[in-house]
């Protein structure tokens, strides 16, 4: 494990102190994570080739059979589903975020985190800043691949950007989903039980089809869904096919891509804090 400074507070001033070394256990822990990474790249590979095979499998084998809602006849389903891709891939996330704080916190290290004079929130800020870099990464991989394949946003540069940082605050927002699960669940064994949860999560949603083609009972649930209103959204601001629809929520994407995620993050960032306070030492 790499190694965590730690800190004496006594020449500066309390709150200056405190703030300043939060911010630089935060800093240490985010450089561990990404150590990691760095040592291990085919992880990043891994959790990159579920969205890849699925562009490939539904952009190609499925893509001529799927309708494009006001894609016309002629409508290209790539153009629908790249958007879709892109936030199931930030959604998917989580669940990488959960298994690597199970597993620091089985094998002893979120113990030694503990033990440490450091800030409580280092290790919740930390796993959440070196995943957001992570996420960054990859969504520009599978950009370049869907820019590959012929996926093109059809609005200017402000625009792609929007669509691409809302894609970024969904991921922000459920890192602390994970962080909090992985403090929760026993065992990275039972943390593989979760992809029970996180499979519906994106599947009923707007990733692979708008929710006005499924059943009248299905439908609300999907369009309510946060995937969904970060996918329609992203659609919307990329200019791509399949945006909007006739609920309320539909009308409102954008507005609900920035309301689900500030929602969560509420929630889960205090829960993960103080999960990690609560752990027996």
């Amino acid at each position: 494990m790499s190694a965590v400074l730690t800190h004496d507070t006594k020449d500066t001033g309390p709150s200056r102190g405190r703030l300043h070394w939060a911010l630089a256990d935060t800093w240490n822990i985010t450089r561990r994570y990404l150590t990691h990474f760095r040592r291990q790249p085919v992880t990043i590979a891994w959790q990159l080739g579920f969205p890849i095979i699925s562009v490939l499998l539904y952009g190609f084998v499925f893509g001529e059979a799927m309708k494009v809602p006001g894609g016309g006849e002629d409508g290209d389903y790539k153009q629908f589903l790249m958007p879709g891709m892109f936030v199931m891939t930030m959604a998917f996330g989580f669940m990488n975020t959960a298994m690597a704080v199970v597993t620091d916190s089985s094998k002893g290290v979120i113990d030694r985190f503990r033990s440490m004079p450091m800030a409580p929130s280092a290790v919740a800020a930390g796993r959440g800043l070196a995943d957001l870099i992570v996420a960054c990464a990859e969504l520009t991989i599978l950009a370049l691949t869907a820019l590959a394949i012929g996926w093109r946003p059809g609005v200017g540069p402000a625009q792609t950007l929007a669509a691409f940082g809302l894609l970024l605050f969904l991921r922000f927002s459920l890192i602390w989903v994970g962080v909090f699960l992985g403090l929760v669940v026993p065992t990275p064994e039972a943390a593989g039980g979760l992809y029970a949860v996180a499979f519906p999560l994106t599947m009923i949603s707007s990733v692979f089809v708008a929710p006005s083609l499924m059943p009248d009972w299905l439908a609300p649930i999907a369009a309510w869904n946060p995937v969904s209103s970060t996918g329609t959204a992203a659609r919307e601001l990329f200019g791509n096919p399949g945006a909007g629809g006739a609920s309320w929520v539909e009308q409102n994407a954008v507005l609900m891509a920035v309301v689900w995620p500030i929602a969560i993050s509420l929630l889960f960032l205090p829960l993960a804090v103080r999960r990690f306070k609560q752990l027996s030492r």
